[in-house]
C-alpha cells in the first residue's frame, strides 16, 4: 500500500534513510547522502507539501521517496545525451530509500510512480551501482549527466509509459 507521508511517521522515516546511508557507505557510495542526507527540514517540506510518500506492508514502512510531478529544475540542462522525450510533462523520484527488509521494493515504488505519469525520471549518484542497477533493470534508460543543487554530477534517467495501440 501506498500512501502519504504524516509528520507522525518522522522517526521511522529517519532510522530507514539512517540505514540506507549505511548500505550506500557500505557499497563503495560514501558522498551522495553523507553523514544527514536528506536533512530533517527538507522531510518535513516534502510532508507539508504532499510529495513525501510511503510503501507500507503488513503494517511497517518499506520504503521512502519523494515523489514530485511537473518540471524540475534540476533537469532542465542535461549533458553527454538527451532526454528520451523532452515534451511530456513528467515526475520525479527523489530520494527513494528502502527499510531492507524486502526484495521488490524499489521495483514496486518505480511501478507506482510509473502509474502516475506518462514519463518518469530519475537520478543517481555514479558510485550508487544499486540505484544504476535497479533503474535499468526496471525499464530506466541512462540519458545523460544532470548536475544537483551544489554542482554535483549525477547521471540521469528516464522511462516512458507504454503506448497504447489506436483501438480501430
Amino acid at each position: 500500500m501506498f500512501r502519504g507521508a504524516v509528520r507522525g511517521d518522522l522517526p521511522q522515516i529517519l532510522k530507514i534513510y539512517a540505514h540506507a546511508r549505511a548500505v550506500m557507505k557500505a557499497s563503495g557510495n560514501p558522498t551522495q547522502w553523507g553523514d544527514n542526507f536528506p536533512p530533517q527540514e527538507l522531510l518535513e517540506e516534502d510532508i507539508d507539501s504532499n510529495r513525501l510518500f510511503l510503501y507500507v506492508v503488513n503494517g511497517q514502512i518499506e520504503a521512502v521517496f519523494a515523489f514530485i510531478l511537473g518540471a524540475d529544475p534540476t533537469y532542465a540542462a542535461i549533458e553527454d545525451g538527451q532526454w528520451l522525450d523532452d515534451t511530456l510533462p513528467y515526475g520525479t523520484v527523489h530520494r527513494l530509500a528502502s527499510a531492507g527488509k524486502h526484495k521488490g521494493v524499489a521495483s514496486a515504488v518505480l511501478d507506482w510512480s510509473m502509474e502516475h505519469c506518462q514519463s518518469l525520471r530519475a537520478d543517481t549518484h555514479a558510485d550508487n551501482k544499486i540505484m544504476q542497477h535497479l533503474l535499468e533493470k526496471n525499464g530506466f534508460t541512462r540519458c545523460g549527466v544532470i548536475h544537483v543543487a551544489d554542482g554535483s554530477p549525477r547521471f540521469a534517467y528516464q522511462k516512458l509509459a507504454p503506448t497504447q495501440p489506436l483501438e480501430a
